[in-house]
């Protein structure tokens, strides 16, 4: 095959190809179509580009003129700007006249895309492919002559075949003929002779003139086809580049023109200096701000009272421990606020960097870090504060209570088991962090008492010691229903002209509910005061602790010389259930029953209902307090108080309850799957349909545990949803 710099003919080359090339050809001239349709397309999506923009342009122009004026002098000017626009409004006008401009010229070069480009393009693949069906027809008329002559040539052969065949029968003739008919085959059979050479003669002519003929079809004629053919081909790319170059200078004259308007905008952006702005607006906003003036006291309107600072002994406990608080806390927030604020300025010095083209990092990230700093040394700054001021106040008022005071060396603390608070007397329950107690002296008060724990701490001590001092302390801890009776000691005496108010009011008949506890005389005591309903948040119920076993013996012999023996553990119902099998109890809301077998992990407990035995939903029982053992006798622990059984709101709700409540739905019976329940630690609100609210202590069946996204799937009434996993625990 030639070389492709030597402009190979197709013809000499291709020989006896004529369909291969004449499909090749088709198909250019065929993608001429395609290439048409697609600047007709480019075209239109040209026409909706600039309709778009232009459309853009006129609503943008709108937007600017209703907002002309709080842009460029705010809301509410001290001074009218009559037409004036902001430095910012001008330059935006200019950006919007220089996209309308592109929108233009955008829909001049669609325009001529069609007019220049795709409408020659569709009339030049209509001449080629008129050029191309000739050559198609011109190749099926030598295809046609061609096949004649081989026709021609076949049937001389067919003559001649026929002749040799009539020869050899005249022969045998001759061979079978008698005497006196012999010489006549003989004549004829010559004559047969001299008609199957003529043939022969024509036969051989015929394949002379056929391979002649061959010779020109396939050396001549379709050669010259296959050279126009290339021909018609080159001419077609050579016509495409024409319009493809045509198309380019359209759009670079296009772009041209847009580059041109964008160039005269970017001279024009520089121009706006953002000073220009905040000058208009200062110049037609002057105004003389007022600070708000200092907060001072102000009284109760149900008490009189001045701002001085109570200095009594009871006070001066509570100020000295604030005291101490905050003077530990002012040098350590100092350090922390240097840290913090050397932070801001290196964030803001990499921010200038940025601005300066220096650093290539993102301002947005480095921006959004200055705020998380600046809030972070905001807040240790705001407690700093907060801590020099309240040190400031007290040392001004009662001087610096803090030297030699003890303080305690006091600790977040869960209470897993009833404790006391040694200040008050009360238990302290809860299962998260609910008091302190000291690591040196073994103090332990609520989170509400520690301020009020006087600095008084004798320092380490030792177990025995520890639990010396807890017996002594809780001898002296004085209830919250005695704070009255004990404060009256200390506290100066507060008369009838003291209060807005007379003691038959309502804040009257509070303050007396608070003290309740404090004994009366039967003639001094008021009429009791009207319960007052609070609303509460409803929780099934709540599993609280049996006393812990080093305050109780094992059981003690009775007189008769018997072991009592522990009674079975009782329950009452919180709702009613009717029975629907023969193993299963009817019972009725607020029964007392007997607990026979605890629920092994199926959702159903046995009791004994007077006479009748079965079994009845576990999520329908609420088991009563455990009796207590009989105490060992230990004359320091006789004072310690009994374990508090909270009754739960769903065991009061039968009492209140003017309707028939109804039951969570009834677990599987026995056999089935066993149930894994757990129990709410913290009160939860939902923040979708998706979740569930939940309050301390409530009862749930677990579904699917944390797979690793912090939340666990639970199941409540045939319900299931999600809480977070941390806020339950195996009940």
């Amino acid at each position: 095959m030639a070389a492709a710099d030597v402009a190979p003919q197709f013809g000499a080359e291709l020989k006896d190809s004529f369909k291969p090339v004449n499909s090749w050809v088709s198909n250019g001239i065929s993608w001429l179509d395609e290439v048409q349709q697609f600047y007709r397309e480019r075209s239109l999506i040209e026409k909706e580009y600039a309709s778009k923009l232009t459309a853009l342009c006129k609503k943008y122009y709108d937007r600017k003129s209703k907002k002309i004026s709080p842009l460029s002098v705010g809301d509410t000017p001290t001074l009218t700007p009559g037409s004036l626009e902001s430095a910012s409004l001008t330059t935006w006008t200019t950006q919007l006249n220089a996209v309308e401009s592109h929108a233009a010229d955008r829909d001049r070069f669609a325009t001529d895309l069609v007019a220049q480009v795709a409408e020659p393009l569709k009339h030049a693949a209509a001449q080629y492919e008129e050029i191309r069906k000739s050559h198609v027809e011109y190749h099926g008329k030598l295809e046609r002559e061609r096949d004649a002559s081989y026709g021609e040539l076949k049937k001389a052969k067919g003559k001649y075949d026929g002749a040799c065949q009539e020869v050899e029968s005249r022969r045998k003739k001759v061979e079978s003929s008698f005497d006196h008919s012999k010489p006549k085959a003989q004549a004829a059979y010559q004559q047969q002779i001299m008609e199957m050479n003529n043939y022969k003669n024509l036969y051989l002519i015929n394949i002379n003139v056929t391979n002649k003929l061959k010779e020109k079809f396939f050396h001549e004629y379709v050669p010259e086809i296959l050279n126009g053919l290339q021909d018609l081909n080159e001419t077609r790319v050579t016509r495409l580049n024409a319009l493809w170059i045509l198309a380019a200078q359209l759009e670079k004259s296009s772009l041209s023109n847009s580059v041109n308007h964008f160039a005269g905008l970017l001279n024009e952006i520089p121009r706006n200096n953002p000073k220009l702005d905040s000058m208009m607006f200062l110049q037609h906003n002057t105004t003389q701000s007022q600070e708000p003036a200092n907060v001072g006291f102000e009284p109760s309107p149900v008490w009189h009272d001045d701002a001085t600072i109570i200095t009594d002994e009871a006070a001066k406990i509570f100020l000295r421990n604030v005291l101490g608080k905050s003077k530990a806390q002012v040098h350590e927030l100092r350090v922390q606020s240097d840290q913090k604020r050397r932070d801001v300025e290196t964030s803001r010095s990499i921010r200038r960097n940025i601005q300066e083209g220096k650093d290539n990092r993102s301002e947005v990230d480095v921006v959004r870090s200055i705020f998380y700093l600046q809030e972070a040394l905001h807040e240790v700054d705001r407690k700093w504060l907060t801590a020099e001021v309240e040190t400031a106040t007290i040392m001004a008022v009662v001087g610096d209570l803090s030297i030699g005071a003890q303080n305690h060396n006091f600790r977040s603390q869960t209470f897993k088991i009833p404790t006391n608070c040694d200040l008050c007397g009360e238990r302290i329950w809860g299962l998260s962090a609910k008091g302190f107690d000291c690591r040196d002296c073994g103090y332990t008060c609520h989170s509400k008492c520690q301020m009020k724990v006087p600095a008084e701490c004798p320092g380490e001590q030792s177990k025995e010691d520890k639990k010396r001092l807890k017996v002594e302390r809780q001898a002296g801890a004085v209830p919250t229903g005695d704070v009255g009776s004990a404060a009256s000691t200390i506290a100066p005496s507060l008369h009838r002209q003291d209060t807005m108010n007379s003691l038959s009011s309502g804040y009257a008949a509070s303050t007396a509910r608070s003290v309740s506890n404090v004994p009366e005389s039967p003639a001094d005591a008021p009429p009791p005061p009207v319960a007052e309903t609070k609303p509460t948040a409803a929780k099934n119920k709540k599993v609280l602790a049996p006393p812990p076993s080093a305050f109780f013996s094992s059981p003690q012999a009775t007189e008769s010389g018997n072991v009592s023996r522990p009674k079975q553990p009782r329950g009452k119902m919180m709702y009613a259930y009717q029975a629907t099998g023969a193993d299963e109890v009817t019972v009725q809301e607020n029964d007392d029953v007997v607990l026979v077998e605890q629920d092994d992990g199926s959702g159903w407990i046995r009791v004994r209902a007077g006479g009748n035995e079965g079994l009845v939903p576990a999520a329908y029982v609420e088991a009563a307090p455990t009796p207590s053992p009989i105490p060992s006798v230990n004359t320091s622990l006789t004072d310690r108080p009994g374990s508090i059984y909270s009754s739960s709101s769903a065991s009061l709700a039968g009492s209140t309850a003017a309707t028939k409540r109804v039951g969570p739905a009834v677990a599987p019976r026995r056999g089935a799957k066993k149930l894994q329940y757990v129990e709410a630690l913290y009160d939860y609100e939902a923040r979708s349909d998706a979740e569930w609210t939940m309050a301390e202590g409530d009862r749930f069946v677990l579904i699917t545990r944390d797979s690793g996204d912090g939340w666990a799937d639970v199941e409540r009434g045939g319900v299931t949803k999600s809480v977070p996993a941390n806020y339950i625990q195996e009940a």
